[in-house]
């Protein structure tokens, strides 16, 4: 499996991203002079679709714009691509993102998350510690290129997040769902959250599960251009790329067969009488179905997709406790307390 590393970045948004890019440059280089999916997306430069998303960004969203600023100075990358990148879900619905997520509500919430991702930035991963001035500080799961929050993510101020790709075919040219997910770290509680889902006039869409230290509720939330439907998770549920919400069944998607199979075999496994194979880091290491399995492993998966990492996020009324694994079924490479590694494991991050 890839392996992770630790990277801090801070500084104002330009310098945050700045960062961000300089971490990402070896890889998106490679990656943007032979990739199908980065050939596909700049494809778009120029485009009314394009300007429009890029003038909402840049009106409604400054500090973000000049985050993706100092992403592409870092990256070494005209700025035009680099945002038409963080665009790519809205731009192009098989864009390679994918996800599973188990939810879990309780006294003590549990969101348990397969990262799944181009299978070309394996080993190019890294759980990104940022602290912006002026903003939220977070620790996020990063890909080379991308802006932090459309992964996974907990904030220092007690706001869990993760999410899952929908192949949404209803675009308009909103604010790019990447900047949204970016967005929604600076939020102070899951109000502040979906009253920024709701406002924003969205382009794409994604599934987002979002827990707060301080609140009990553990809410699944899928939006598209279209709608945001909010669903209070109050047992045990799962999530792969496509919406299921009632309120949403006849959302224009794709639903790829991997998503499909991945959601039968997950609620098949939650509903089961072995509390062991139920246990969410046991269901995200499933291959039970060789040909669409939950773990995602193979080069020539049917998505172009691959685990990249699983988040185990643990939501108590003090503290959000979580792990990080390079493999479900192998020991964490990270100990993450809200938005920080722990001291050891930050120790044998910088060390490995």
């Amino acid at each position: 499996m890839p392996k992770l590393i630790y990277l801090e970045a801070g500084g104002s948004p330009f310098e945050t991203g700045r960062a961000l890019g300089s971490f990402g440059a070896a890889a998106m280089h490679g990656y943007a002079q032979r990739s199908p999916a980065w050939a596909t997306v700049v494809h778009h430069r120029g485009t009314a679709m394009a300007k429009a998303m890029a003038a909402q960004v840049q009106t409604g969203f400054p500090r973000i714009w000049d985050e993706l600023q100092g992403l592409a100075a870092g990256l070494e990358l005209p700025f035009e691509d680099v945002f038409l990148w963080n665009c790519r879900g809205d731009l192009w619905a098989m864009a390679p993102d994918g996800c599973t997520t188990v939810q879990e509500a309780g006294t003590l919430r549990r969101i348990t998350h397969n990262e799944d991702g181009d299978p070309a930035f394996a080993g190019h991963c890294a759980i990104a510690a940022c602290a912006v001035e002026g903003g939220a500080s977070f620790a996020s799961f990063v890909y080379p290129g991308s802006l932090p929050g459309h992964t996974f993510a907990v904030t220092e101020g007690g706001l869990a997040v993760t999410v899952n790709n929908l192949r949404c075919l209803g675009v308009r040219p909103g604010v790019p769902r990447m900047v949204l997910a970016r967005a929604l770290l600076e939020a102070a509680n899951l109000e502040q959250a979906l009253a920024l889902l709701r406002s924003t006039e969205r382009a794409g869409g994604f599934h987002l599960t979002l827990a707060h230290r301080d609140e009990p509720r553990l809410l699944s939330v899928e939006f598209s251009s279209e709608a945001c439907s909010v669903v209070e998770i109050t047992g045990r549920a799962l999530h792969a790329n496509h919406a299921v919400h009632a309120t949403l069944r006849d959302l224009p998607q794709i639903v790829t067969g991997s998503s499909q199979h991945r959601q039968h075999r997950g609620n098949a496994l939650l509903a089961g009488g072995d509390s062991n194979a139920a246990d969410p880091l046991r269901v995200l290491a499933d291959h039970g179905d060789a040909a669409f399995p939950i773990l995602r492993a193979d080069p020539a998966d049917s998505d172009g997709e691959n685990t990249m990492a699983t988040a185990d996020i643990r939501i108590g009324a003090s503290h959000i406790e979580w792990q990080v694994y390079e493999h479900p079924a192998q020991p964490p490479r990270f100990h993450m307390i809200d938005g920080h590694a722990s001291t050891e494991k930050s120790q044998r991050a910088h060390s490995a």
